[in-house]
């Protein structure tokens, strides 16, 4: 198994591509801690993958709520070798100047700030026990934005230059730093991101758009960042992965 003995935090977890992550981690041979504002739907991930799980109530805007995850699942595992930092959210789309203030807050708060506050947490651990993994979900708008998503554009364009700095920064330390760039996937977010009703025609119109045909699955993300995570990758950092079937090309 190639997560054998490694233990891992994944964000965002409850639902989409971090339940797909974490299940695949545990599948792998990985302990993995289940961290998610939806106490109810991270229990019930946790559950699902049994005894190397835990369930963590998290808001991950939030400093002190990072630090709880981070020390909950240094108690629960005696250390952590991985940190997916897949929690998300994007404002609908719509003309730039109708997103908000508070939206665009929020925006950056999720995707942004999370990490910030999750570098601040687990970096003294990685530190400490001479290395680590951490992985950042950006994605592909953060490289070919398009209308309609400006200000959730900007911010991942934000993690992929905060994914970069921080690989630089921290190689000393023998730590990674890698982020994945997916495409639209088949989340609860979908009709988010498209704008309009996912009704056969307008998914159509998108998929077009990507040479391979289809949208990200969970489990496309779930294989891209076993990768990431794993030892075949240790001589990888401040990649960003495009998982998007051709998108970005």
């Amino acid at each position: 198994m190639r997560l054998e003995n490694k233990t891992a935090i994944v964000t965002g977890a409850a639902s989409g591509f971090g339940r797909a992550i974490a299940q695949r981690f545990a599948a792998e041979g990985a302990k993995v801690a289940i961290v998610d504002m939806n106490a109810e739907g991270a229990k019930t991930v946790a559950s699902e993958i049994g005894a190397a799980a835990i369930a963590v109530t998290c808001d991950v805007s939030k400093g002190s709520d990072v630090q709880a995850a981070v020390d909950a699942s240094l108690q629960a595992f005696g250390s952590v070798d991985i940190v997916m930092n897949n929690a998300g959210w994007s404002h609908k789309n719509q003309p730039l100047l109708d997103v908000d203030e508070e939206t665009f807050r929020r925006v950056y708060d999720i995707n942004v700030l999370s990490i910030f506050h999750m570098t601040k947490s687990i970096v003294p651990h990685f530190r400490a026990r001479g290395g680590g993994v951490m992985i950042n979900v950006g994605s592909t708008a953060g490289i070919r934005p398009r209308p309609g998503l400006t200000w959730y554009n900007s911010s991942k364009g934000a993690v992929h230059l905060m994914t970069k700095s921080l690989a630089v920064e921290l190689a000393p330390d023998k730590i990674r730093v890698c982020a994945l760039a997916p495409v639209m996937g088949t989340t609860a977010l979908l009709e988010t991101f498209m704008g309009l009703p996912d009704t056969p025609e307008n998914r159509a119109k998108f998929l077009a758009t990507v040479p391979l045909g289809r949208l990200c699955d969970p489990e496309d993300m779930a294989n891209a960042a076993l990768y990431l995570a794993s030892d075949e990758a240790e001589f990888l950092t401040g990649n960003i992965l495009e998982v998007d079937g051709g998108r970005t090309v």
